[in-house]
């Protein structure tokens, strides 16, 4: 197959397969987006199989989630040197092995392991699957082609906790938790089939060099910060946890340093520096990251807290939180028609609904006896994804809106790292304080256990309704100051 340019794509055979090169596109991105969810209804029976201890429960969870942000800015710049359409297909091999791998694993480690080499593959083929449909479709589809990729991103969030709660808890293969993995093989080999077939091959940028001093600094610096945030508690805080914590901030200065360098002489740079310069997307860029944090951990806490606090199966628990993902998607529908405007007032109202919805989770929790209410969480959760729904796209839009357009690739793939890179400290956080109050020990259900459960969940629900009451209050104050300035 010969190499096609942007003009070329839009005439003749290639041009009338794009709807089915999409499908192929879209089908990666679901597998990656039900892999994020579908692993926290399946920790409480990796960890009764394994004997995993907590703090590997928080790796299987954040490792993923970690690698996918340390991968996803150099990966992204990767496909425009070395080709999009080859880092996606050798993104989509390497997650469906790993995939095979993780359902195999004969231990925990394994399963880490595992775990991140598959996070790695995700950074290889997510941001080629944007930057693939935006050059293959013509300008007149891109806003149906998007608006349809949300539209299905958000289903497989809403899908991820009940398709791995359903596998789980049906179990007819005898295969327990691993199917939770194992269910991406056959849509793997689809994907790849359908990409060999139908995505072109896309021209490469001839000029662009590969920033392998800046794909490491950044690397670091995402390890150094969350790393002592997950095996800190373990290893009773010893002194190179805070020293990890505190290095953090040098090699994040380090990698800005040398990005403005390498810029300055006219090389390739992981981050331009318009980017780097840019106040009001620096700031936003930290605004994604904390509100980013606010969620993961939670469902992870809630997922261990139903089952393994309560005895609920993994389809049961899946059920309990869809409310979240169903309210997300109510808010999408509803915010969409607004377009552009309100976009500093939609992210606070978003803001506040998270905090009052957390608010009465943690009401909820902690109002429980030995017997557990399932329906209690629905409004709670319902508010909560609602509150999402509101704000999240309208904080990326505003934080893109902050950057010029020659810049808008690589501040797309920073803000998508900086997401990981919130959920992966939110998991490590909530871990911490949840996992903490539990002890090594309480994972067991029962009687005895169960005000440890209450406990331990409801004081890891405080650091979310933190994270959004200072949310509100920062982008509440910029919203009100923006509309006293336009009145």
């Amino acid at each position: 197959m010969s190499i096609a340019s942007d003009a070329s794509l839009h005439s003749g055979t290639v041009h009338s397969k794009r709807w089915v090169a999409f499908g192929v596109l879209i089908l990666a991105s679901f597998m990656n987006l039900i892999d994020v969810s579908i692993v926290n209804v399946a920790l409480p029976q990796i960890q009764a199989d394994t004997g995993a201890t907590p703090t590997q429960l928080e790796w299987v969870a954040a490792i993923y989630v970690l690698a996918l942000a340390a991968g996803i800015l150099p990966f992204g710049r990767f496909g425009d040197v070395f080709g999009r359409r080859k880092l996606f297909i050798g993104g989509l091999i390497g997650f469906t092995v790993s995939s095979a791998v993780c359902g195999l694993a004969p231990d925990v480690v394994t399963l880490i392991a595992a775990r991140a080499a598959k996070g790695i593959a995700a950074a290889m083929m997510v941001p080629q699957v944007l930057a693939i449909a935006n050059v293959i479709f013509p300008p007149e589809e891109k806003a149906r082609v998007f608006g349809l990729f949300g539209t299905v991103s958000s289903l497989a969030v809403v899908a991820g906790p009940i398709i791995g709660g359903a596998l789980i808890t049906a179990d007819t293969t005898g295969l327990g938790w691993r199917l939770a993995f194992l269910i991406n093989l056959p849509f793997g080999i689809a994907a790849l089939i359908g990409a060999r077939i139908f995505i072109p091959l896309l021209e490469t940028d001839s000029e662009a060099r590969t920033d392998w001093i800046g794909t490491t600094l950044f690397t670091v610096a995402a390890v150094l910060l969350v790393l002592p945030l997950i095996e800190g508690r373990a290893l009773g805080w010893p002194w190179w946890s805070f020293a990890a914590l505190f290095a953090a901030i040098p090699a994040t200065l380090a990698f800005v340093a040398f990005e403005r360098r390498r810029s300055a002489k006219g090389l390739s740079a992981l981050m331009p520096p318009g980017l780097l310069s840019n106040g009001p997307y620096l700031r936003r860029l930290g605004l994604v990251t904390l509100f980013c944090s606010g969620v993961p951990g939670l469902f992870l806490v809630l997922a261990i807290f139903l089952q393994s606090g309560f005895g609920l199966t993994a389809l049961q628990s899946g059920l309990v939180t869809t409310p979240f993902p169903v309210g997300v998607m109510l808010a999408s529908m509803t915010t969409e028609r607004l377009g552009n405007r309100y976009l500093s007032a939609r992210i606070a109202t978003g803001a506040a609904l998270l905090m009052f919805g957390m608010i009465a989770l943690q009401w909820v929790i902690r109002s429980i006896g030995a017997d557990l209410n399932p329906y209690a969480f629905t409004i709670p959760l319902l508010v909560c994804g609602f509150g999402m729904g509101t704000a999240i796209m309208s904080l990326f839009q505003v934080t893109m809106s902050s950057v010029a357009p020659k810049d808008a690739g690589a501040g797309s793939g920073a803000m998508q790292a900086f997401q990981q890179i919130g959920a992966a400290l939110g998991i490590a956080i909530a871990g911490q304080i949840f996992f903490g109050l539990l002890g090594e020990n309480g994972m067991a259900a029962g009687a005895a256990t169960t005000p440890r459960f209450v406990e331990a969940a409801a004081t890891a629900t405080t650091y979310s309704i933190a994270v959004f009451a200072t949310l509100t209050g920062l982008v509440g104050v910029s919203a009100w100051r923006t509309r006293k300035d336009t009145t």
